[in-house]
């Protein structure tokens, strides 16, 4: 998990004198990217409260400070925000068990509303899959069990799924680009939920049992996930490039409904494909898995 501190340190390590303007005269210089002291004067505090700051002491950072800070980092609105959600987070703050995720039952009509050719899945806070319909049960995860969502010891983890089964990493052509995005994805929502154990321990088994998760988490990457493209080779229907697109939920703002639509003919009529073969839990129930 992050600490305010480590955050701004990475941050202010990748930014050179040369890309804000700050002239050397040739001197050398012991650190990689900005000083203490200049961060400090560009962003218009003491070098002293600049380095409290770093050293985590963020109890006293104004809004203005932190955007300050944002504008001479160069941080985009996601870090930026990023950044003041770690500014937020209470040194003695411990972790504490969560409540059990249930996808609100206007998601599930959501699902319900969606013609099986549209995949579509929605996940909880950590990448959990809490429900989905069978077209994208079909698409992201047809080796698994339909009605795995329905308890949620067993709901599966998509960033787990990504980072430690093998059968989905090999179905994605662009699985370096998906994978980075789940993690500054998690980044950003331990940002959001410092507190949350079991998001903790997720990061903490995927960085123990993942040498490619380590290292990207090492990287200090965040950012949303809203859209992308994703394109796999389906071990049932072949080829497929699909762009994923991610729907917030304004009465679960924890919880995203993630939809895939087809990029080019032959993508539709592999995701057709998928909705005719994949039988359905339940002959008088066609509708999403519900918990």
């Amino acid at each position: 998990m992050d600490s305010f501190g480590t955050f701004l340190k990475s941050r202010r390590d990748r930014v050179t004198p040369a890309e804000i303007g700050l002239r050397t005269y040739g001197t050398s210089r012991r650190v990689p990217g900005l000083r203490r002291e200049e961060l400090a004067q560009l962003a218009g505090v003491s070098a002293g409260y600049y380095t409290r700051l770093e050293q985590g002491q963020a109890e006293s950072a104004s809004e203005q400070v932190l955007d300050a800070l944002a504008r001479v980092l160069g941080l985009d609105p996601v870090e930026t925000a990023h950044l003041h959600n770690l500014a937020r987070q209470s040194a003695s703050s411990g972790l504490a068990e969560p409540p059990v995720e249930e996808p609100h039952r206007r998601v599930l009509t959501l699902l319900e509303s969606l013609d099986e050719a549209m995949p579509a899945i929605v996940l909880g806070r950590r990448g959990d899959v809490l429900a989905w319909n069978r077209t994208g049960h079909a698409l992201v995860a047809e080796h698994l069990p339909h009605d795995a969502p329905h308890a949620p010891e067993r709901r599966p983890s998509i960033p787990r799924m990504f980072f430690l089964d093998p059968q989905t990493r090999a179905m994605y052509d662009n699985w370096t680009e998906l994978a980075r995005v789940h993690v500054a994805y998690l980044r950003l929502t331990a940002g959001r939920y410092p507190t949350d154990a079991r998001l903790a321990g997720l990061i903490g088994e995927l960085t123990m049992r993942s040498d490619d998760f380590a290292t990207m988490w090492a990287a200090g990457e965040v950012a949303d996930c809203t859209v992308g493209a994703m394109r796999l080779r389906h071990p049932t229907v072949g080829a497929l490039d699909v762009d994923y697109q991610v729907w917030l939920q304004p009465e679960s703002p924890d919880h995203r409904v993630e939809i895939y639509t087809a990029n080019d003919p032959a993508s539709a009529d592999a995701v057709r494909a998928l909705a005719r073969i994949t039988p359905g839990q339940d002959p008088e129930h066609e509708g999403p898995v519900r918990p």
